[in-house]
């Protein structure tokens, strides 16, 4: 048997930075959800670990592990952890930018966290799942979760949001990359004031995608300025993305070069995305849907998995 699972991007809708702590992590308060547009995995057991890349963007990921072999990519550490002693073969269709701050690399590493009890039969306890997450990166706890929440400490703390998701089935968004890979090191490294103002203490409900925007509009990415100033180019993405009819809100996402928009339908949301396309063909443009709840895993037939890199 294998196990299929998807792995969607995340989204920080807003990312105040409201501290550092003395060894270096930035404590955060961000509002995060996830969206339609992912990688997907397929998982079996395996005589010796391998890892198959293929869909879009296995170029780029491929060459950041050249040198160190697969075993360095957090999908195959996210397998040695969850199993240790057991071997894997995972086929991951890559299907988002690398280096774009929407979370890639930490949800295909949390799809494995979720994937590999279920092919081996076995439960494990949830708390020992988010300390592995929270081993392998600070987005990776919060993308075991898939679902919308809030985070805060270095992104250890995740409170489940029930309000938000109202707004989602009707809530339409576009993503824009353009094709410039940010590193988050250097971004926060950029920072100029590591202290900032963190959100409401309470987040309101949003029943319509305007009352999300709206809540969104006093809130901030305080990367934002210090990415763009590293890749000038997002500073071209969203203005692009603001002149588009229907457009509510459009911001960087994490710490970039990925930018989202918020639409008022999915006409409207496909529309501006056709239209960045035709202007700019060079950037990544996908018209997504907000998850209420991406986990899901899908049994699928043995397959032969060729091509390891």
């Amino acid at each position: 048997m294998a196990i299929e699972a998807f792995a969607p991007a995340k989204i920080n809708l807003t990312l105040h930075v409201t501290g550092r702590r003395t060894d270096g992590y930035h404590l955060l308060d961000s509002l995060v959800c996830f969206a339609s547009a992912g990688d997907r995995l397929t998982l079996q057991q395996a005589r010796v670990p391998r890892l198959v890349l293929s869909g879009p963007h296995a170029a780029r990921l491929a060459a950041e592990t050249e040198g160190t072999g697969s075993e360095d990519n957090l999908a195959m550490r996210a397998a040695r952890m969850a199993a240790p002693g057991q071997a894997f073969s995972i086929r991951l269709e890559k299907n988002l930018p690398v280096a774009a701050g929407i979370g890639g690399g930490s949800s295909d590493a949390a799809a494995v966290l979720r994937a590999v009890p279920a092919l081996l039969g076995q439960e494990m306890a949830p708390a020992r799942l988010h300390r592995m997450a929270i081993s392998l990166g600070a987005d990776v706890p919060v993308c075991l979760q898939g679902r919308p929440a809030r985070l805060g400490g270095i992104g250890e703390r995740i409170s489940p949001l029930a309000a938000l998701p109202a707004a989602f089935p009707e809530c339409a968004a576009v993503l824009v990359n353009p094709g410039v890979p940010v590193a988050t090191p250097q971004v926060f490294g950029a920072l100029s004031a590591p202290d900032n103002p963190p959100m409401p203490e309470t987040i309101p409900p949003f029943p319509t995608p305007a009352d999300l925007a709206g809540f969104l509009r006093e809130q901030r990415n305080d990367l934002e300025a210090p990415a763009i100033e590293i890749a000038p180019v997002i500073g071209q993405v969203l203005p692009a993305l603001r002149a588009q009819p229907g457009c509510l809100l459009a911001r960087m996402s994490g710490s970039g070069a990925t930018c989202f928009a918020l639409f008022r339908d999915q006409p409207a949301s496909e529309a501006a995305a056709r239209a960045i396309a035709a202007a700019m063909p060079a950037w990544w443009v996908v018209p997504v849907r907000f998850l209420r709840d991406e986990t899901a895993l899908r049994p699928v037939p043995d397959e032969s998995l060729t091509g390891a890199i």
